[in-house]
């Protein structure tokens, strides 16, 4: 019984310290569990903030390439408006009238697939009756055994052969259609091709005709033929897409002189930022802008570049030697805030001779210099286009060329300035300018020094006294009568000269009023003049 109880207690002993042990190892685990787990939080940590530090300076460095990206544009287009006039010094622009001409050959006729034709063979009667007895053995014509089985034999050989037969014949009618068939496809094909050469071979002719009139023209000085070959070349003129290279043009046969109207782009072309900085403590990009005497520069340089660009252009490809001189006015389309309406104030005027321009070397010139030099009229402040007066409106010769043919029917009720007598044409001009707002006074024609009209302007700080003289000229008016106008001018001690005719002026007249107090006005512009007072006039040789 001791013996039992001493052995239940060591056992009762053993499972306490098992138990304690169990515990113990439990408690080790946890806090085993506990540590690893612990690491694992702080390796997460660690880890998250290097992905973190990782994340930022990765969207630090996109932030900084953002901010390259926007200053390599600005390089980018600061660069392109550089390069204008060098991009076109490499090119000959004349264009060459055998470009024009169209020669490409009509492509060979090539036969298209028919439907294939059957492999008909003709059945061969011999094939057929091979192995077919057609003669009676001997031992038949002795006892006629194998008569019947022989000539059935003969006759299913013979339907065989005759059904075969049919079947090649119906088998040759389906073949002798296809031919029929094939044949009319084939025909309407060609002639589908035929008719297809024809009119491509019509229209190469009509096109290379009309090529070969529009040479002959432009040699032979046709007005139209100058103006289209002048436009082609200003639109072949290679422009980015911030460029409007929209444009009108008018040709001065008379004195050779071709006006031209350039759309030029609008400020907003040049960017309004210089660069592009990006502060990291507030992760901000920011443009540094312009200053506005920076921006009126860099815009002056881009529209001045265009207008020398067109001349070079213009003049470079004068095959006929039809350009004595262009007059180049930039003009921007744009919208007046205060009113909401549409204007296109001109910002650079420039008129220019060929054999003076092409002097120049364009890839060594500074580009304003140059406009300065060639006496042309740049706003003052181009960034808020404020325009200047052009040399040449072309407003006055659109839509105010009218050819004999269209005049015909208004001919009687039209006054022929060139038949008036010359005070009568004098006495006109006096009563122009008196409508429009001057006070004149026609001269004493033998004793006006010159002078035809003395005008008078009674508006405060813009009026002023000014001479007029009137001439009544069937051609070009040259540069001696500018050059006595502003003599006369400076006798009289007026702000302003006015010369009107009923012709046109030279080049170099143009050139010696452009930058003095001169005004030119000729016929197309003085009939303008007239319809705006209601009197309806012509010239006409």
């Amino acid at each position: 019984m001791i013996k039992e109880t001493a052995k239940a207690q060591r056992a009762a002993e053993r499972s306490r310290n098992a138990a304690i042990r169990e515990q113990e190892r439990h408690l080790r685990l946890q806090r085993q569990y506990e540590r690893e787990n612990e690491r694992a939080i702080r390796q997460s940590i660690r880890e998250q903030k290097a992905y973190e530090k990782e994340q930022k300076v990765l969207y630090i460095e996109g932030r900084k390439e953002e901010t390259n990206d926007y200053n390599e544009e600005i390089l980018y287009r600061l660069n392109e408006f550089k390069t204008i006039i060098s991009e076109t010094l490499g090119v000959d622009d004349k264009i060459s009238f055998e470009s024009l001409y169209k020669k490409d050959e009509y492509p060979a006729y090539v036969e298209p697939h028919v439907k294939r034709l059957p492999a008909n063979s003709i059945p061969e009667r011999e094939s057929f009756f091979a192995g077919v007895t057609m003669e009676a053995p001997l031992i038949e014509k002795i006892t006629g055994l194998g008569k019947k089985a022989r000539l059935r034999s003969i006759e299913a050989a013979e339907n065989t052969y005759n059904y075969a037969l049919r079947n090649y014949e119906s088998a040759e009618m389906r073949k002798n259609e296809l031919i029929k068939e094939n044949e009319t496809f084939l025909n309407s094909a060609r002639a589908e091709y035929d008719e297809a050469k024809r009119l491509y071979l019509e229209e190469i002719a009509s096109h290379n005709s009309f090529i070969d009139d529009f040479k002959s023209s432009y040699f032979d000085k046709d007005k139209e033929a100058i103006e289209a070959y002048n436009t082609l070349i200003l639109e072949r003129s290679n422009y980015s897409d911030i460029f409007p290279q929209t444009f009108n043009l008018f040709y001065l046969e008379e004195s050779k002189e071709l006006l031209i109207e350039y759309e030029l782009p609008n400020v907003t072309a040049v960017p309004k930022n210089k660069e592009y900085k990006y502060t990291q403590s507030r992760d901000e990009i920011k443009g540094v802008p312009f200053k506005p005497k920076e921006l009126n520069e860099i815009y002056s340089i881009l529209v001045a570049s265009i207008a020398l660009r067109t001349l070079h252009e213009l003049f470079e490809a004068d095959h006929g030697n039809h350009l004595d001189s262009v007059v180049f006015n930039g003009v921007v389309f744009t919208v007046d805030l205060s009113t909401g309406l549409d204007i296109r104030p001109c910002i650079l005027t420039i008129q220019t001779k060929k054999d003076e321009f092409t002097k120049f070397d364009l890839a060594r010139v500074d580009i304003l210099a140059c406009v300065k030099g060639l006496k042309a009229q740049l706003s003052p402040s181009v960034t808020e286009l404020t325009p200047v007066k052009p040399i040449v409106d072309l407003v006055m010769y659109d839509k105010r060329f009218v050819n004999e043919r269209d005049m015909i029917s208004t001919l009687d009720a039209r006054t022929n300035l060139l038949e008036m007598d010359p005070f009568d044409f004098e006495h006109l001009v006096c009563n122009l300018f008196s409508k429009i707002g001057l006070e004149s006074k026609l001269t004493r024609s033998s004793r006006d020094g010159g002078v035809d009209v003395i005008a008078f302007d009674p508006r405060p700080v813009f009026g002023g006294k000014y001479v007029i003289q009137a001439k009544r000229y069937k051609n070009t008016v040259e540069v001696a009568a500018v050059r006595d106008l502003y003599g006369t001018m400076m006798n009289e001690n007026a702000s302003k000269g006015i010369l009107v005719t009923t012709s046109t002026y030279g080049p170099d007249a143009r050139s010696f009023a452009k930058d003095k107090p001169i005004e030119l006005i000729d016929g197309r512009v003085l009939l303008h003049m007239l319809e705006e007072q209601g009197i309806h006039a012509k010239i006409q040789l």
